[in-house]
């Protein structure tokens, strides 16, 4: 059995984060409820976005990452996330809107 937390309830959990910071965070995109995958759109706004995805280490821990380089405009987030749901109908979509770009959030 997967010891990971039900992700409709970890994206409970990371609303209620960045809520206490006074940061929006939106749920553009809702997947499968159990262990759906989860996307992080960072949107720093006039600072550009960054799309984060888990990753597996050597060590078999999860972490968030981003292979996207600098930040990147919006409509380029965007586009790369349509691409990463056509792929996966279960993904989750998760939209932070921070100017500080902070990403505070626990493996799932």
């Amino acid at each position: 059995m997967d010891a990971r937390p039900k992700t409709e309830l970890w994206i409970g959990a990371a609303i209620r984060t960045y809520a206490g910071l006074g940061v929006p965070t939106t749920v553009a995109r809702k997947g499968a409820a159990e262990l759906g995958s989860v996307l992080i759109k960072l949107n720093g706004l006039d600072q550009g976005c960054r799309v984060y995805v888990q990753t597996r280490r050597d060590d078999d821990r999860l972490e968030w990452t981003t292979a996207d380089g600098p930040p990147q405009k919006e409509g380029d987030a965007d586009a790369r996330i349509a691409r990463e749901v056509a792929r996966d109908p279960d993904l989750w979509v998760l939209e932070i809107e921070d100017r500080q770009m902070r990403l505070m959030l626990p493996p799932l």
